[in-house]
């Protein structure tokens, strides 16, 4: 099992090389990079009471706010994805990470 999740995410990696530059848009890197991703680490995508696309993460006064993903298990949040295209510096959002982690009950924010 893990060689099999090991070769599915290489060849996610070469798929991720070999489209990069056709992908414009953060819902498109959603589409063709995220949501694999999110399949091959074994989680239904098409499940929404397993993986949660646009869930709300009210933070103090900011209200409305949406996390890309949320995977969950037993109810409870466990993983947070949050999404920007593949092209921004993913630091750039390190403060909007740390805001729903801290926010949510997840222990893990990818």
């Amino acid at each position: 099992m893990e060689n099999d999740l090991k070769l599915k995410l290489e060849q996610l990696h070469q798929r991720v090389d070999a489209l990069k530059d056709q992908i414009n848009t953060e819902e498109a890197t959603k589409n063709a990079f995220v949501m694999p991703f999110i399949q091959i680490i074994g989680y239904d995508i098409f499940n929404p009471t397993e993986v949660i696309p646009e869930f709300i993460c009210d933070i103090g006064t900011k209200k409305g706010e949406k996390i890309d993903y949320v995977i969950k298990k037993d109810g409870e949040p466990i993983l947070i994805i949050e999404c920007k295209h593949w092209r921004e510096k993913a630091d750039a959002h390190n403060s909007q990470l740390h805001r729903y982690f801290h926010v949510s009950k997840s222990r893990f924010v990818f």
